[in-house]
């Protein structure tokens, strides 16, 4: 294969220390959103805090935080300032407590809030779900917002922050795009300057199939992620064919996203992958 980018490929590992087990935190509803039930400002960031440590007690290595409680997303163009300045003091706190690379992902599809909150905080990356190309999300159409996003990111310089982004992103259909196979859509990340690439399901919690993860491997040269439906059944299949795994549903009380992190569920799972 013809590599179209000039990225390294050890990012993974330099930030990491070997493959990476990134833990989510799904932030409460934010003041704001339809979920919203009044808890203080304290609460929703004790929450987050608690999960952190709960991830990172438990064994895994870096973190991502998102504003997952804010359900039902807005577009890029209509989220609010309140949205970068909530995520940017959870993360800030997060950042100075813990010793671990730390993530922003701001939903939906909202790259440059997301590079202010990182910026703001110290994060150390970024996700987007739609980097390049277009969608048809539960939100409405969705464009990539590499161009603008990578021209704000050299405006703060703060070039350092990397970007993370999926490919075949969840939640959408992609009919816009269906004459180009998966693997051209993993190469017009590379071409587009992400650092690394996210394979997903369907949607939150639903595992990429491994023929499709293998697609979007071999179509790429840059560090490689699975960032939905990581259980432990699974991740030893899975980080056999990459560099990493994003979880949060399967080490949640019950299985399910909204719920607390529990740190026996998370040791089971480092134990799964040999680590524990």
């Amino acid at each position: 294969m013809h590599s179209i980018t000039s990225k390294p490929s050890d990012l993974i590992t330099t930030l990491f220390g070997g493959k990476a087990l990134i833990g989510v935190i799904h932030c409460p509803p934010f003041p704001g959103s339809p979920r919203y039930n009044g808890q203080s400002m304290s609460e929703i960031y004790d929450i987050c805090m608690r999960d952190a440590a709960a991830y990172l007690e438990g064994g895994m290595n870096g973190l991502i935080v998102e504003n997952h409680g804010d359900i039902p997303f807005l577009k890029p163009d209509d989220i609010g300032p309140e949205t970068t300045g909530f995520l940017s003091v959870i993360t800030d706190r997060i950042v100075n407590t813990f010793d671990c690379p730390v993530g922003i992902n701001v939903l939906a599809n909202a790259p440059i809030p997301a590079l202010a909150a990182a910026t703001a905080s110290g994060a150390d990356f970024i996700r987007v779900n739609e980097w390049a190309n277009a969608y048809v999300a539960n939100e409405g159409f969705m464009e990539g917002r590499a161009g603008e996003a990578l021209r704000y990111r050299a405006a703060l310089q703060a070039n350092h922050i990397k970007v993370f982004a999926d490919s075949h992103v969840k939640h959408g259909s992609h009919s816009i795009v269906a004459d180009r196979s998966i693997g051209e859509l993993t190469r017009d990340l590379a071409f587009f300057d992400a650092d690394a690439v996210i394979a997903t399901g369907q949607r939150t919690g639903n595992s990429a199939t491994l023929e499709e993860i293998d697609e979007i491997g071999s179509a790429t040269s840059l560090p490689l992620l699975v960032g939905s439906g990581v259980t432990p059944e699974n991740v030893q299949a899975i980080l056999s064919r990459t560099d990493g795994v994003i979880v949060a549903s399967s080490l949640k009380r019950d299985g399910d996203w909204w719920n607390e992190v529990e740190l026996e569920r998370v040791k089971g799972f480092v134990k799964a992958v040999g680590q524990g």
